[in-house]
Order: C-alpha cells, then sequence, then structure tokens
C-alpha cells in the first residue's frame, strides 16, 4: 500500500511539473533572444494561441478515442467545417448575390436532404425486389431535379461581381455567435457519418471519417459560391481590435511610451493576450465540462463500454447510441476549435487543411499528452505545437552543428538545406520517445 501511495502522489506531481516546464519555456521564448529563442513576446504569443487552439481540438479527439476509443481519422474536414462557419456568419452578405440565386440553392439543398430522407423511408418501407428499383428511382429522380435547381443558382451567384466576391456571403452577425455556429455544422456532420458508419466495425469508422473529411475539405475547395474556394476569404472580422486602430488611438499610444514600448508592438502584443484571454476561457470551460462529464455515471458508462463493448451490452448498455453522442460531442468541439482559428487568422484558406497538420498532429498531440486525460491532452497539443513550430528555428541549428566537422561542398550544402524539414523527424522522434518510455503519455488517465 505505501508504494501505491508514493506512485500516486508521483502521478499527482507529474501534471504540474510539465506545465510549469511548459511556462518555462514560453517564458525563455519572450525573454530570451539567442540561437534557440526569439526573444519576441509577440513569437510567444502567437505560439501559444495557436497552442490553445489546438488543446481544444485535442480535447474533441480526446473525447472520442479516450473516452470511448473511436478512432477519428477526418479531423481535418471536421475542422474545416467548423472554420466555414465565422465566413457564412460574420461576413458581411455579399451585394446583389442573395437575390441572384440565393432562394433557389436553399430549395436545391431542401430537395436533395428530402431525396435521401424519401430514399430511407422507400428502402424500410417498400418490400420485395421491387424496393431496389424504387431506391434508383427516387435517388436518380431526385438527383436531377436537385441538379437542375442548384447549377443555375451557382452559377449566378459566381457570376456576381466575380472579382472580389462571388460567394453568397454572410449575415454580418458578430463573429462570437459564428463558434458555436461551427461547433453545431461539424455535429451535424459527425451525426451523419456516425449514423452510417458507427454500428460496423470500428476500421470502417477510420476509413468513413478518412473519407468524409477529404470530402469536405474538397467541396470547400471547390464550391466558390460558399466561401470563394481556393481564392480565399479574408477580412473575416475579429472579436478583438486591430492593431491599426489601437496605433491611432491616442491614449493606447500613451500606454504603450508608458510600458517602453513602440506602439507597433505594444498593439500586437495587446492583441495577442486578449486573443489568449479568450480561448483561455473557452478551453478551461470545456476542461470542467469535459471532467463534470468523465465522472460521471455517464463517463464511466462511457469508459465501461470502451474497455468491453460485448460486457457493456450485456449489461443493456446501447453501444452505438452511446458511441454516436460522444463522437457527436467529439467533433462538435473540433469544429468549435476550426471557428475559433478561422478567426484568429481571419483568413479562410481550404487548400490550408492539410491532413498532416490538422489530423495527424492533432492525434500525436493525444498519444503524448495522455489519451483519456483531459489536463494531458492539452499539456500535449499546446507542447507539442510548441515543438512543431521550434522545430523550424532548432533544425537548422542543430544541423549547422553537426556538420561543422564536414568540408564544404555539395553534401553539407545539401544537408544544411533539408534542416528546416527536420520538423517531421523531431516529431517522429518525441513520439518514439514517448512511446517507449510513457506508453500511457506523459500524464495518463488515472
Amino acid at each position: 500500500m505505501s508504494h501505491t501511495r508514493q506512485a500516486e502522489a508521483h502521478g499527482a506531481w507529474r501534471a504540474p511539473v510539465l506545465f510549469l516546464v511548459l511556462a518555462l519555456l514560453f517564458l525563455a521564448e519572450g525573454t530570451f533572444r539567442n540561437a534557440l529563442f526569439s526573444g519576441s513576446w509577440n513569437t510567444a504569443l502567437g505560439i501559444l494561441n495557436m497552442g490553445l487552439i489546438s488543446a481544444i481540438m485535442a480535447l474533441g479527439v480526446n473525447m472520442q478515442w479516450g473516452y470511448a476509443g473511436l478512432f477519428n481519422a477526418g479531423v481535418v474536414g471536421f475542422l474545416a467545417l467548423g472554420g466555414l462557419a465565422p465566413v457564412l456568419v460574420s461576413t458581411p452578405p455579399v451585394q446583389g448575390a442573395w437575390a441572384a440565386g440565393g432562394p433557389r440553392v436553399i430549395l436545391a439543398l431542401a430537395v436533395g436532404l428530402g431525396t435521401l430522407v424519401l430514399a430511407a423511408q422507400v428502402w424500410k418501407r417498400v418490400p420485395g425486389r421491387p424496393r431496389v428499383l424504387a431506391l434508383i428511382a427516387v435517388l436518380v429522380l431526385g438527383f436531377v431535379l436537385y441538379r437542375f435547381l442548384f447549377d443555375p443558382a451557382v452559377a449566378a451567384i459566381e457570376a456576381n461581381n466575380s472579382a472580389s466576391a462571388g460567394n453568397i456571403g454572410g449575415l454580418g452577425w458578430p463573429v462570437l455567435l459564428s463558434w458555436p455556429v461551427g461547433a453545431l455544422m461539424a455535429a451535424a456532420a459527425a451525426w451523419g457519418v456516425g449514423k452510417v458508419a458507427l454500428g460496423l466495425r470500428s476500421d470502417y469508422l477510420a476509413i468513413a471519417t478518412l473519407g468524409i473529411g477529404e470530402i469536405i475539405v474538397a467541396v470547400m475547395r471547390n464550391e466558390e459560391w460558399l466561401s470563394r474556394g481556393v481564392k480565399n476569404m479574408s477580412g473575416i472580422p475579429r472579436p478583438v481590435p486591430y492593431e491599426v486602430d489601437l496605433q491611432a488611438d491616442p491614449g493606447f499610444v500613451a500606454r504603450a511610451a508608458e510600458w517602453g514600448l513602440s506602439p507597433g508592438l505594444a498593439s500586437g502584443i495587446w492583441v495577442k493576450l486578449l486573443y489568449a484571454g479568450l480561448f483561455t476561457a473557452v478551453l478551461l470551460a470545456l476542461i470542467l465540462l469535459a471532467e463534470l462529464a468523465l465522472k460521471s455515471p455517464w463517463g464511466r458508462m462511457m469508459r465501461a463500454i470502451r474497455d468491453n463493448e460485448t460486457a457493456a451490452g450485456a449489461m443493456g448498455k446501447n453501444v452505438t447510441r452511446r458511441h454516436l453522442q460522444i463522437f457527436v460531442i467529439g467533433s462538435a468541439v473540433i469544429g468549435l476549435a476550426g471557428a475559433m482559428m478561422v478567426t484568429l487568422d481571419g483568413l479562410l484558406s481550404p487548400n490550408s487543411f492539410n491532413p498532416l497538420r490538422y489530423t495527424f498532429l492533432i492525434w500525436v498531440m493525444v498519444i503524448v499528452g495522455g489519451s483519456g486525460n483531459n489536463w494531458g491532452a492539452v499539456l500535449g497539443a499546446i507542447l507539442i505545437w510548441f515543438l512543431w513550430i521550434k522545430a523550424e528555428v532548432w533544425g537548422p541549428e542543430l544541423m549547422r552543428l553537426i556538420t561543422l566537422p564536414l568540408p564544404e561542398g555539395a553534401f553539407r550544402s545539401h544537408m544544411l538545406g533539408s534542416a528546416p524539414h527536420m520538423r517531421f523527424i523531431a516529431l517522429g522522434l518525441v513520439l518514439l520517445l514517448v512511446l517507449r518510455f510513457a506508453p500511457r503519455g506523459l500524464v495518463p488517465e488515472k
């Protein structure tokens, strides 16, 4: 018993110590200027803000994998879908776009949804061999009618002020409202995927989520009427002041002088601090709710299903329904993070939604931090994001030291030129070391 208590005491101190080390890394990034650290608080806060958003993404994946053992290989899709919300909710309406084809697009989408619902009812209610023929007839007729309504409407919208707009525009509402909307959009997509795939084997879920993720990103790239596609959507409103407005404010300029900073530097730091406060508040609220859920009877039931689905089913638990619940909740959290990220950037660029960055790296964060532990997922997310950014700086410096004994030539030049890509090697090495020496993560589940 004494050994058990010592192990528990050691584990209780692990998370605070690791968070302290993480805080010291950010302090060094903002304070010291050398080959390893930038000495810029603008840079340190920029890394922190994206790290906080990554922590929210990791929380969503941790809910799905750590609570229920669901492997979501399409994180990038739900993230992109959440990122679409600020464009549709907070950007101003495009003059003439709605009149050009808005009602017809809505009607076409309603026809498409109605076709799917009718097809499902035909499959359930029509008996025998006619069922297949009736299903095919419904799908073909629905598709033809959908395209008849949709294509001319989209062409009219994209032709409207195509040089600077060519999209349907938004509602012009406050951008903070787009965050829960992004969560709801991702949750709706997760419900559709889950209804199809969660009743099958777990590997089918991975294949389905991988496919739906790529489909969502492909749609966003190609449907210019929605968010300008690969032309990108910039000028998305933000919930904090713009730096140029702060620099034009005499009161802020006076405060910057009191702080001993130039107006440009002070405005950048102040804006990033405001963002950090917003993101931290959302992250802490999500952790609180996630911890309460995890320690509730519902959370214990989810972990029981994760550990032994057969036994949980034998005890009367609806495993598929509970899996659908947690899959939708986790995807909603990922969608929320997507809306926050686009708000931070002020830009929606569908080409930037790379599975390596927004699926693989998020999984590395969860595994390194400790799946099943919310605080571990947060720690892993911020730590891995810090290393991901700094590896691009540390890699060339390390390679310079390694190649010092080598003579000048093509080989040394090639090694030095390839050094910025060492972030992939570095992250792989970190993952291998953690799996070898802490297979349950840095802050494992209790």
